[in-house]
């Protein structure tokens, strides 16, 4: 059981650590780690580059936690494997280490992005509706704040909250408290400038450019 779990997290930390959203800004021919927030998520993205690229540094990240949740029950989805959650703990194992590859990535000298794209691709494979309603806590949040950092870390909430209520089972709701904390984690610096109230707003590079 160690090995396959082992497997299942390194191919998990591989997954996660392509870098898409250095790669995607490096063929517009800007070095993402030297712009905007110097962080190569999509939000950074899409502040510097616009809506198109920072659209596809978003899906290219979350299709990183969904093929790193979901391969493993490709090749043990069976009556027996289900039987025993094997499929599952793959799943979980899988996800963790994407994360640590996207936070942390062997390709871009162990920097990277604060995880919530990566996140969300990931746990709407394994628990799809927690997922759904951490997407709605984060559209209302940002849409009324205009704060991605707050929407991120609300949704963070929202996703043990929400596993916890809906009655999934517990490796379900530990992995769900386990992502939304590392998510938060990952904005301390965001949740310092909140308080502070320095905290930088979204801003449309369109408009930004314009009132520049």
């Amino acid at each position: 059981m160690l090995v396959p779990l082992l497997i299942a997290a390194v191919v998990g930390y591989l997954l996660g650590a392509l870098p898409f959203g250095y790669l995607v800004a490096r063929a517009k021919g800007v070095n993402i780690f030297e712009v905007g927030s110097k962080n190569p998520g999509a939000t950074n993205v899409r502040r510097v580059l616009g809506a198109g690229p920072g659209n596809l540094v978003f899906a290219l990240d979350a299709l990183k936690g969904a093929a790193a949740a979901g391969w493993p029950a490709f090749l043990t989805y069976t009556p027996e494997a289900v039987r025993q959650n094997i499929p599952l703990y793959w799943g979980i194992v899988g996800l963790v280490g994407a994360l640590l590859g996207h936070s942390f990535s062997c390709f871009t000298k162990f920097r990277g992005g604060k995880g919530v794209a990566t996140a969300s691709g990931g746990m709407l494979v394994l628990v799809p509706l927690s997922a759904l309603i951490a997407v709605v806590v984060w559209t209302a949040a940002f849409f009324l704040s205009r704060y991605v950092s707050l929407a991120s870390i609300l949704a963070a909430l929202a996703l043990p909250i929400s596993a916890w209520a809906l009655g999934q089972p517990l490796p379900l709701i530990i992995l769900a408290l386990v992502v939304g904390l590392f998510v938060i984690l990952r904005h301390r610096a965001n949740i310092a400038r909140l308080i502070n109230g320095t905290e930088n707003k979204f801003v449309k590079k369109s408009a930004a450019a314009s009132a520049s």
